[in-house]
C-alpha cells in the first residue's frame, strides 16, 4: 500500500474508511494544536488565536462538516472557499485566505458529485511558498482522495500533500476499509480512546483479512489506472458529444434545457452529471431506473430528506434545489451500448414529461 502512495509504510494509518480518515486527519491535527499550549504559531504578543482552517464549499460532508462541527463547538475559525462556476476552486482564493494562524488546508482531489479535478499540486505550491516565507510548518495540507484513487496520480511526493483519504468503498474488491496517509512531521493525536493501535492515532484492532484484501485491490487498480482512464474518458466524451448531436435527430438539447455540470475536461473519467433545467432531478432518478439506468443526485452520504444538492447549488446559485442535477458513474463493465441505451431513455423520459414541465 506505501509503496503505490510512494509513502513510508509509518506513514500509511489504516482506518475503516473515507469519513473516519477525515475526521482523523482534520479533528486530529485541531486537538494537536490545542494540546499544545506553547505553540508558537498561535501565541502572537500574548494574544491566542484559533486554529484557522480553510476549505471549499463542494467538499464531501465529512470534511464539511466536521469543520463546521469544529468551528460551532469554539474549536476553530473556519474559511469557506466558493469554487468556481465550472466546480474547481482557484489556486489564488486558497493563497489569499491564509494567515498566521492557518493550521490546515483541506481541498479534495475530486468531487464525488460532479467528478471536477482540483488543482492540488497549485495548491500545495502556494501553502509551500507561505510555509517557507513564514519558516513555519503550517498550514498542513489535506486531501480527501476517495474518489480520485481509481483513475488520478496519488503519488504524495509529486502531489505535495501531508495529509491523503482513501477508502476501500470506491475500490473494486477492496474491503471495507480505508486508510488516512500522514507524512511523518504531522502531528495528530487521537480523537477517541483506545490502544496504540496505527501509530496510536487510530485505536481498535485491525481487520487483517480487509487490510489484505485492501493492499491487493489498490495494487491492481494501480496496474490498469491509465488504460482504464483512458476508456472511460472516450465513453464520457462519447456521452456528451452525442448528447449534443441528438438535435439532428428531432430532439434538440437546448429546448430541453440541459447542461453539463462541471468542468468538462477538468472531470474524473467514470463521471456524468447534467441538469435538465425544468424536471426535479428526484423524479429524473426515478424514471431512469424504470428503464435499469441507475443514477442519483446527489451524495449517498446526505440526507435523504434535504432537497437537491448543495454542490450543484454551489456552482449554479440561481438553480430551485429541487432540479439539481443527475449523476452516471460509469465503471470497469461500462460499454459503449450502455452510453447508447442511456442517451435513448432519457430521451423518452423528456418526451413522455414534457407535458407536464414545459
Amino acid at each position: 500500500t506505501a509503496t503505490v502512495l510512494y509513502a513510508r509504510p509509518e506513514e500509511v494509518i489504516f482506518t475503516s474508511g473515507g469519513t473516519e480518515g477525515n475526521n482523523l486527519a482534520i479533528q486530529g491535527l485541531v486537538w494537536s494544536i490545542h494540546l499544545t499550549p506553547a505553540l508558537s504559531l498561535l501565541r502572537r504578543g500574548g494574544n491566542t488565536s484559533l486554529p484557522h482552517i480553510i476549505t471549499t464549499n463542494i467538499e464531501h460532508p465529512s470534511v464539511l462538516e466536521t469543520c463546521k462541527m469544529l468551528e460551532q463547538r469554539g474549536l476553530a475559525e473556519v474559511t469557506i472557499v466558493s469554487v468556481e462556476a465550472n466546480g474547481i476552486v482557484d489556486p489564488k482564493k486558497i493563497k489569499k485566505e491564509i494567515k498566521e494562524n492557518t493550521v490546515l488546508v483541506s481541498v479534495m482531489y475530486a468531487n464525488n458529485e460532479i467528478g471536477t479535478v482540483q488543482p492540488i499540486r497549485e495548491i500545495a505550491k502556494e501553502i509551500r511558498h507561505f510555509r517557507k516565507n513564514k519558516k513555519s510548518n503550517f498550514p498542513v495540507f489535506h486531501t480527501d482522495a476517495v474518489q480520485a484513487v481509481n483513475y488520478l496520480n496519488i503519488n504524495v511526493e509529486q502531489l505535495g500533500i501531508d495529509l491523503m483519504t482513501l477508502s476501500g468503498s470506491k475500490i473494486t474488491d477492496a474491503g471495507r476499509v480505508g486508510i488516512l496517509y500522514k507524512r511523518k512531521s504531522v502531528k495528530l493525536v487521537p480523537i477517541y480512546g483506545g490502544g496504540d493501535q496505527e501509530l496510536g492515532i487510530r485505536p481498535g484492532t485491525e481487520n487483517l483479512p480487509e487490510i489484505l484484501k485492501f493492499a491487493k485491490a489498490l495494487q491492481a487498480t494501480e496496474n490498469i489506472r491509465e488504460k482504464e482512464s483512458v476508456r472511460l474518458t472516450k465513453l464520457r466524451d462519447y456521452f456528451f458529444t452525442k448528447l449534443e448531436k441528438m438535435s439532428k435527430a428531432g430532439f434538440d438539447m437546448n429546448e430541453a434545457g440541459i447542461v453539463v455540470n462541471g468542468d468538462r475536461e477538468n472531470r474524473l473519467p467514470n463521471n456524468i452529471n447534467i441538469t435538465i433545467l425544468k424536471i426535479p432531478s428526484d423524479l429524473l432518478v426515478i424514471e431512469l431506473s424504470a428503464y435499469g439506468v441507475m443514477s442519483s443526485s446527489k451524495s449517498a452520504c446526505k440526507s435523504s430528506s434535504e432537497k437537491g444538492s448543495y454542490v450543484i447549488t454551489a456552482i449554479r446559485p440561481e438553480l430551485d434545489k429541487e432540479i439539481g442535477g443527475v449523476r452516471f458513474s460509469l465503471g470497469r463493465d461500462t460499454k459503449k451500448a450502455d452510453i447508447d441505451y442511456t442517451l435513448a431513455s432519457l430521451v423518452k423520459i423528456i418526451n413522455k414529461l414534457k407535458k407536464w414541465y414545459y
